[in-house]
């Protein structure tokens, strides 16, 4: 599902205008990305929780030359841990 996929959907079911709806998500994940640059957490009640993480520096491989290793440096990335609601939904969903 895309962003504009969702835009769509949400306008259908709520006859709000997709420019309106657009312009919601958009500064919904404005003020997401502005909360995890800031080092807060990002708690959505049963969907999850965004973090930023700090991961170690480590050293690589090039996959072109294997016998060279490559320094990677620490750096931060975001982690999201699902919510309770979700895992369930989408663990009774799983098809095997």
């Amino acid at each position: 599902m895309t962003k504009r996929d969702l835009v769509v959907r949400i306008s259908h079911e709520t006859g709000l205008i997709q420019q309106d709806v657009f312009a919601v998500i958009q500064k919904s994940l404005d003020y997401v990305t502005d909360a995890l640059v800031d080092g807060d957490h990002v708690e959505f009640r049963d969907f999850g929780v965004f973090d930023v993480c700090l991961r170690k520096a480590r050293v690589g491989r090039n996959p072109n030359d294997p016998a060279t290793p490559v320094p990677i440096p620490p750096h931060n990335v975001v982690r999201f841990k699902p919510g309770k609601k979700m895992k369930e939904r989408v663990l009774n969903n799983a098809s095997v």
